[in-house]
């Protein structure tokens, strides 16, 4: 039987039993969720492909809509909910699981609204394939003095959740018709890029992000399941992550990570400063090459970098940093890319590390503050979780949040499409607005769209 022990601040008992399961694919386990908890979801898989979680049910919500301490706020009640747990070493660990909204200060009624500053959950079933090998856990957080019926329960529901995966064929993903594409607040994009370049030659800032998005309609229901399957076929190189709430659901393929903890180590990546790949090898490598000289693209490059390494110094110790960019190269696109690794400090955590370093300027600007205000003024829209933090923390405090870009939140028949770049004083509006055409390609792939309209 499963193990508890109360906490003395609270009367939850947090219950957990995990199994190891032979050939289980998460894609399969995700879709045999499809019934009984769609909207209550989750997947992540690692750039890497060592590391796969999936989620189905909510077991437990931490969540707060917060301007401040947001993120001390989960922290705190996740190491809460982790002191009521009795976890034997063989076990393996509860995940939590979730996202930030970009900026919670910004009151634009958007497809968001259902989505608080912080939406974090600990599933009901919780799969973990980690180097070959699968793990399935049950995860039951109550108040009740008496468990052993409600576990059972759920044991049933566990064995029919992995013979469905395992057993059932997954259905055909097909990408349904895409019957409407609309450049939403196209003007007022072009508008804020023109604005935004004249505030920044005037030096009030140095670099501004400024970001839109698109709007596709499809003939019918886009499933959740077929968007990360296809997701994770057009984009191998990349993060992939999903997350549900209702009837919607955040998900991408990001080649950006914020920062990971792992036994005390940490690594973040600066990545900022991007061209085209080539039609070609030749093309390609010219571009890249060129990119590793060009002025604007390297300055962007170096207030990323910048940032990173004072957050670093802050919550760090032993920090590696490389003197220069490296290119980073996926499908659509060439990045330039410098990985930065550290040794946490005793009294630091992994959602400190994330409150600092969000939003980087890749994904803000510089400085943080005015672009963010910036950004908030200009947009004419709602990033909700776009190009914010997403990602997982286990009960060891060891765990990797992710940049949430490449994305698009699905809603049924609708996605939207967000996808941003770094404005400076050589910015041109019309050269912004191509960038960010080559920056939806993933995402336009994934649902069927053609990436030349």
């Amino acid at each position: 039987m499963p193990k508890t022990t109360g906490h003395k601040n609270t009367t939850l008992r947090f219950y957990t039993e995990t199994i190891e399961v032979s050939r289980l694919s998460a894609h399969a386990f995700f879709e045999a969720g499809d019934e009984k908890y769609k909207g209550k979801r989750f997947f992540w898989e690692n750039k890497e492909k060592t590391l796969t979680l999936v989620g189905l049910g909510h077991a437990h919500i931490i969540s707060n809509n917060y301007k401040e301490n947001r993120y001390s706020d989960i922290d705190t009640k996740w190491k809460e909910l982790c002191q009521s747990s009795l976890k034997e070493v063989v076990d393996v660990s509860p995940i939590l699981f979730g996202g930030f909204a970009f900026d919670p200060s910004n009151k634009i009624s958007s497809e968001w609204d259902t989505f608080p500053s912080a939406f974090f959950t600990v599933a009901t079933f919780q799969l973990v394939i980690r180097n070959e090998q699968a793990f399935v856990s049950i995860h039951y957080i109550t108040e009740e003095q008496e468990s052993a019926e409600a576990f059972e329960h759920l044991r049933i529901e566990r064995d029919t959740l992995i013979h469905t995966a395992q057993v059932k064929e997954l259905k055909v993903h097909e990408k349904p018709e895409i019957i409407e594409r609309e450049d939403r607040l196209k003007e007022e994009y072009l508008n804020a890029v023109e604005d935004v370049t004249k505030r920044i030659k005037q030096d009030e800032v140095k670099k501004v992000v400024i970001g839109r998005s698109l709007k596709l309609t499809f003939n019918h229901a886009f499933s959740a399941a077929t968007a990360i399957y296809n997701a994770s076929n057009e984009q191998p190189e990349s993060y992939l992550f999903g997350l549900e709430k209702e009837d919607k659901m955040f998900f991408g393929a990001t080649p950006e990570r914020l920062v990971k903890v792992e036994k005390g180590q940490v690594q973040s990546s600066g990545i900022a400063g991007s061209v085209k790949r080539g039609k070609n090898s030749i093309e390609d490598k010219q571009l890249g090459e060129g990119l590793l000289v060009d002025s604007k693209n390297l300055g962007e490059h170096k207030y990323v970098v910048d940032m990173i390494q004072q957050v670093f110094t802050k919550y760090c110790e032993d920090i590696k940093l490389p003197s220069r960019p490296k290119l980073m190269k996926i499908r659509d696109i060439q990045h330039l890319f410098t990985p930065i690794e550290g040794r946490l400090k005793q009294d630091s955590s992994l959602f400190e590390l994330v409150e600092a370093l969000h939003p980087t300027p890749a994904l803000g600007g510089e400085p943080r503050m005015e672009a963010v205000k910036i950004i908030r003024e200009s947009e004419h829209m709602n990033r909700g979780y776009y190009a914010a933090p997403i990602g997982w923390i286990n009960s060891e405090g060891d765990g990797e949040f992710v940049v949430g870009i490449r994305s698009a939140l699905l809603e049924n028949q609708h996605a939207y499409l967000y996808a941003g770049g770094g404005i400076v004083a050589e910015s041109s509006s019309i050269d912004e607005f191509e960038e960010t055409r080559v920056k939806f390609r993933p995402m336009l792939r994934t649902f069927g769209g053609k990436m030349n309209e």
